[in-house]
């Protein structure tokens, strides 16, 4: 009892240091991030929830979801930098709650416990979740909705309410980041192909919740709203390269490595054919490789795509270590290589600020030695827990690494993120002298707009 008590309470340490702490640390990052605060907050500020506005233009790029969780925020008293981006926050917290529990309910404590660790602690989820863009809003309320569509589809008897409760989540996703959830929703289409009533509560529920936002706007706005939401941001963003984020077919499998960081090595457990003979596993599996397809025919390409497609894969590593066989020299190897991934955390951070400033291909990696002693050390002891047979243990050690390598980066990098990347300490020192901005930079000057709470003109 006591034991299962403690577990709990580091498991909510754990999380409140991955999530929670210093989100405030850092001012608004890049072009989206205070630019959809502003959106939130000019929401907040008329009662105006319908049309998107950013500095009185109507603003067409992304669904109000985000937007209606910032204002919220804002109207409950949170500040200009905790209310955009603790509702994201909590949005992917409350998710990894309801992952764990899904899966453990299907698949065991121990499956689950390695999947919602993976997911919880993957670089790609932590990211998103200290940002307030669309990605992880989006990428939770989806991926819920085809957790309990995948039990609708694997169980032997219709599952009460999850038709309902599948559409609504589904709905949420669509109004969070457009028609992108109805694509990527295919695989459970095909699993629920012979539960014709299922589909349909399913279709009629996400309709309800999102269809009333998408025509109040269209009779609001009219062929502008269309031409730019649907054509612009779906149809060309899909098929040309005219939003200049064009990539090639590959992109996305190292994105896909960097995302699951420092899990990556675990993906060698996916290649067996023994692992996908239960339905259910087929299922992950299909929701994975389907969404990777259709992101990667995709002219148009961006990291953040990719977060839906974390949380199946995350469970399908859970199960695969769940199953490996104890002590063998693959599973040793494996959880090592986790370990000595470690290694390259302090690196990242160090070049983080650099990164985001001038591209990552410009940014100066040097894997500092000072920490080369303690990576050995937790490689060593990683690979003696799995042999001794306490895997638990082990991947309890790497996660813990993790969190304080969160918690460096909260207390060291954030502060520098906020001085050199954020413009929000520049405006503190300045704003009493700045009239105009002759600065090029999107995201210096959304930046600079959302903290001066207008939009500042050009100088020239």
């Amino acid at each position: 009892m006591w034991t299962r008590w403690a577990i709990l309470l580091a498991f909510a340490v754990a999380l409140f240091f991955l999530y929670f702490f210093g989100l405030t640390r850092t001012g608004l990052l890049g072009p989206d991030e205070p630019r959809y605060a502003a959106i939130g907050r000019t929401m907040a500020q008329t009662g105006h929830w319908i049309t998107p506005m950013l500095w009185g233009k109507p603003w067409f790029e992304k669904p109000p979801l985000l937007y209606w969780m910032t204002a919220a925020a804002f109207k409950a008293g949170l500040d200009q930098d905790l209310a955009p981006r603790l509702p994201v926050a909590l949005l992917s917290v409350g998710f990894l709650i309801y992952f764990f529990i899904a899966l453990r309910r299907e698949f065991g404590e121990r499956a689950a416990f390695y999947s919602a660790t993976i997911l919880a602690t993957s670089a790609g989820w932590l990211a998103f979740s200290h940002v307030a863009v669309t990605d992880l809003p989006m990428s939770a309320a989806f991926a819920a909705a085809m957790l309990i569509a995948y039990r609708a589809a694997t169980a032997k008897e219709s599952v009460s309410g999850a038709s309902v409760s599948a559409g609504i989540l589904l709905g949420l996703a669509v109004l969070a980041k457009g028609l992108v959830p109805l694509a990527l929703f295919l695989p459970a289409v095909w699993f629920l192909r012979h539960r014709f009533r299922t589909l349909l509560g399913i279709f009629a529920a996400a309709a309800v919740v999102a269809l009333p936002w998408y025509a109040a706007v269209t009779w609001n706005n009219g062929t502008a709203f269309l031409q730019e939401f649907f054509w612009k941001h779906h149809l060309e963003r899909y098929m040309t390269g005219s939003l200049l984020h064009e990539r090639p077919f590959w992109f996305y499998l190292p994105v896909l490595l960097a995302g699951l960081f420092p899990w990556s090595p675990f993906l060698l457990l996916l290649f067996s054919k023994q692992t996908y003979k239960d339905q259910r596993v087929q299922f992950l599996a299909v929701w994975f490789a389907w969404g990777l397809v259709f992101f990667s025919l995709s002219r148009n390409k961006l990291p953040g795509y990719l977060l839906p497609l974390l949380p199946p894969l995350a469970a399908l590593l859970g199960l695969a270590i769940a199953k490996a066989q104890a002590r063998t020299a693959r599973i040793v190897a494996l959880i090592s290589a986790s370990a000595a991934l470690l290694w390259f955390i302090p690196a990242i951070q160090d070049l983080l600020p650099q990164a985001l400033l001038h591209g990552f291909s410009r940014a100066q990696f040097r894997l500092p030695l000072m920490w080369i002693l303690p990576a050995f050390a937790v490689i060593l002891i990683c690979g003696l827990l799995e042999r001794t047979g306490r895997r638990d243990l082990a991947i309890t050690l790497i996660t813990m690494v993790i969190v304080l390598s969160v918690v460096r980066l909260v207390c060291e990098t954030y502060p520098e993120l906020d001085q050199k990347v954020s413009s929000r300490s520049f405006w503190i020192s300045h704003k009493e002298s700045i009239t105009c901005s002759s600065d090029s930079d999107r995201s210096w000057r959304y930046g600079l707009n959302y903290y001066a709470g207008r939009e500042i003109p050009d100088c020239n």
